[in-house]
């Protein structure tokens, strides 16, 4: 009996003295509230620390875009597209400009057959002197920057009206082009910001497991399910 009972006093002391701990101060306490208030500590630091991923806004980037080119570009971070889109652009205005100031020259040109005084006469018609065979000098300017006028061949109204509208053309068809690269630099905003949103890690996976009931079958039959999984 008195076995038993020493047996069970050395296990109380044990038991008491393993639950309890010294803190800082020299005074006891519970170990385990420590633990739990220090791992709740230490998660809580750590969770403010965590950034979440940026993500952009396609109805923004899409808008800034449309205000003004290469801004939705810079909005998503894609600041290697912005020279692209201003060089796109300054190319296509450029051309429509040069072709612009050739299509003014040969309206100068095309201009001159004729008698343009509303007070004569002869308003609207050949100049006296002047007949559908007849050749002119036609001056055009060589650039856009430098104005300068040069002789060019002899030319009769005929094919000055040719060249006029040839420039006229040249010049619409550079506005359309500029036009649509300024569409596609927003569409192309829009889009990179919904690639962006998506998700490109190892969760886009294919389920491939049996299944027995089968679409418009009466019977239980044995097939194949196929399940895509794509996460946004």
């Amino acid at each position: 009996m008195k076995k038993w009972f020493l047996i069970g006093i050395i296990l109380f002391i044990s038991g008491k003295g393993s639950a309890q701990t010294v803190g800082p101060d020299g005074g006891k306490g519970k170990a385990v509230k420590v633990v739990v208030s220090d791992t709740a500590a230490v998660v809580k630091g750590d969770t403010s620390k965590v950034k979440k991923k940026w993500m952009p806004n396609p109805k923004k980037a899409t808008r800034l875009a449309a205000m003004i080119p290469g801004s939705g570009q810079i909005y998503n971070r894609d600041y290697w597209k912005v020279p692209l889109v201003y060089a796109a652009l300054g190319g296509g205005t450029w051309t429509a400009l040069y072709w612009n100031v050739r299509y003014k020259d040969f309206v100068a040109g095309y201009k001159s057959f004729y008698d343009l005084n509303p007070d004569s006469k002869n308003y609207g018609k050949f100049k006296p002197g002047v007949t559908s065979d007849t050749k002119l000098p036609i001056f055009y300017r060589g650039g856009i920057l430098n104005g300068e006028r040069k002789d060019s061949l002899l030319l009769s109204v005929d094919q000055v009206k040719r060249e006029k509208n040839r420039y006229r053309r040249y010049r619409e068809t550079a506005i359309v082009f500029t036009v649509a690269l300024y569409a596609i630099s927003i569409i192309e905003a829009n889009v990179a910001a919904h690639l962006k949103t998506f998700d490109l890690s190892d969760d886009l996976t294919l389920n491939v497991s049996p299944k027995i009931q089968q679409p418009n079958m009466t019977r239980p039959t044995p097939g194949v399910s196929l399940v895509f999984n794509f996460r946004k």
